[in-house]
C-alpha cells in the first residue's frame, strides 16, 4: 500500500506533488443527461427530483465515466471505493493527480468551467468546501442518506456533507526513534532534531493545517487561536527538530521522516502498509493536542458528468460506501447513524486508533480566521 504526499482538509463538528496545467483548453461540456420526461440530471436535487434511483443509475451508465481528482487509492481505502463503484455500475472513474490538494480541485473547478475537463466530484477539506459553497461552485444535492447525517456536519443547503474524518496523530518508526513521542511536548525534546515532519504545508494540505491546530491547542491556543500553533513549529524548526519534507511511504521507508504528524487513518495505514519491511509503526493520537477534522464531498455545479457525480455521491453515502472509509481507518459521518441501525462493520470500527475525552470542532468562522492566519504567518515561521 503507499500512501499520497498531501492532500487538504478541515473535523467540523462534525488534499501537492506536481502543479496542475489549467489552461483554457478542452471540449464544452453538454450537460445532457435527461428523463424521457425532461428531468434534467444537472438541476437534480436528489434522486428522488430525477425519477429515482433506476433513473440515476441509468443516466450515469450512459454518461459512462467520472472525472475526479486528489483521491490517492491508498487514502482512506479511496481504491477499494473506486473499485467497487466501478463493479457495480460499470463506471469509469477517471482520477487526475491523485496527489492533489483541495486547492488544486478548486482551481481546477474555476478555470475549467464548461469543459469536460472539469471535475464532476470533489473531496474537500471542510474549510475549502466552506468557501466552496459561498462561491457558488456546488450543486445542491441531497443523498438518500442525507438526513441521517448530522447537522453539523451539512450544508443546510446540501451544497456539501462531509464524509469521513480522522484526528491529528503523530506516527514514529519505533526502529530508527529509540523514544516514540506521544505528545507536542516531546516533539521539541532534542533527541528528535531533523525528525519531525508535517504531510504538506498547512496553506495547502488540510492534514499539515489540522497539525498546526493541534499544536496549537497543545500550547495554549484555542478554536479561536491558532498563533500558538505556528509559534511552535517556529520553535521546532529553531532548534532543528523540524524537517521541511513532506512525508510520505517513500520519506518513511527512507528515513527522512521517521516522525510524521499526520491524520491518524493515514498514520494507521503506514503501520499497515509497513509491516515486514523493516518499518515498526507507531500511531499515538497527543493527549495535548487533540484535534479532529472531517473531509467534505460535493458535486460540481457544472459538473461534466451530472448523473455519474449523483450516483458516486449515493454510493459513497451507502452502508457499503461508509464501511470502505471504515475499513482505511477512517471514521464516517454516518458511524453514529449505522451503529444504531445496526450496519456498522464492528471489526473495522474496533481497529480504530484509541482516543480518549471530548474533541470540540472549530465553527466556519474560526476555520476562515485560523486559514487567513496560517497564510501570512506560516512562511515566517519555518523560514531560515
Amino acid at each position: 500500500m503507499t500512501l499520497p504526499l498531501s492532500r487538504i482538509a478541515v473535523l467540523t463538528g462534525g488534499l501537492v506533488v506536481a502543479a496542475l496545467s489549467l489552461s483554457a483548453c478542452g471540449a464544452a461540456t453538454s450537460q445532457s443527461a435527461t428523463t424521457p420526461d425532461g428531468k434534467k440530471a444537472a438541476t437534480a436535487t436528489s434522486a428522488t427530483d430525477f425519477g429515482g434511483m433506476d433513473a440515476l443509475v441509468a443516466a450515469a451508465k450512459k454518461e459512462g465515466t467520472l472525472h475526479a481528482m486528489a483521491l490517492p487509492r491508498d487514502w482512506a481505502n479511496y481504491g477499494a471505493l473506486i473499485d467497487g463503484f466501478t463493479k457495480k455500475y460499470g463506471i469509469k472513474i477517471e482520477v487526475e493527480n491523485p496527489d492533489g490538494s483541495s486547492q488544486d480541485e478548486i482551481n481546477a473547478v474555476t478555470s475549467r468551467k464548461g469543459q469536460d475537463r472539469a471535475p464532476d466530484v470533489l473531496d474537500l477539506g471542510s474549510s475549502f468546501a466552506l468557501s466552496g459553497a459561498q462561491q457558488g461552485l456546488f450543486a445542491p444535492y441531497k443523498v438518500a442518506s442525507y438526513d441521517d447525517i448530522p447537522a453539523a456536519q451539512k450544508d443546510p443547503q446540501a451544497r456539501w456533507y462531509n464524509d469521513y474524518g480522522g484526528y491529528v496523530s503523530i506516527g514514529c518508526d519505533a526502529k530508527r526513534v529509540k523514544h516514540c513521542p506521544t505528545t507536542f511536548k516531546d516533539l521539541l525534546k532534542p533527541e528528535y532534531k531533523g525528525q519531525v515532519a508535517l504531510n504538506g504545508n498547512p496553506t495547502k494540505s488540510g492534514s499539515a493545517f489540522g497539525g498546526v491546530y493541534a499544536a496549537a491547542l497543545a500550547n495554549g491556543g484555542s478554536l479561536d487561536d491558532v498563533q500558538p500553533g505556528l509559534d511552535f513549529f517556529a520553535e521546532l524548526k529553531k532548534n532543528g527538530n523540524y524537517t521541511p519534507v513532506e512525508s510520505t511511504p517513500a520519506t518513511v521507508e527512507k528515513g527522512e521522516t521517521p516522525i510524521s504528524i499526520d491524520w491518524d487513518y493515514l498514520n494507521a495505514g503506514y503501520a499497515d502498509e509497513f509491516k515486514g519491511k523493516g518499518v515498526d509503526w507507531k500511531v499515538s493520537v497527543p493527549s495535548d493536542g487533540r484535534y479532529a477534522q472531517y473531509y467534505s464531498q460535493a458535486v460540481t455545479k457544472d459538473a461534466p458528468h451530472p448523473a455519474a457525480a449523483r450516483l458516486w455521491q449515493e454510493y459513497l453515502y451507502s452502508v457499503e460506501g461508509q464501511n470502505l472509509w471504515l475499513k482505511g481507518y477512517a471514521r464516517p459521518a454516518l458511524m453514529p447513524a449505522m451503529e444504531k441501525a445496526g450496519t456498522l462493520d464492528k471489526d473495522a470500527a474496533a481497529k480504530l486508533p484509541e482516543v480518549s475525552g471530548a474533541v470540540t470542532f472549530p465553527t466556519e468562522a474560526q476555520q476562515n480566521k485560523a486559514k487567513g492566519v496560517i497564510a501570512q504567518g506560516w512562511g515566517k515561521a519555518v523560514s531560515g
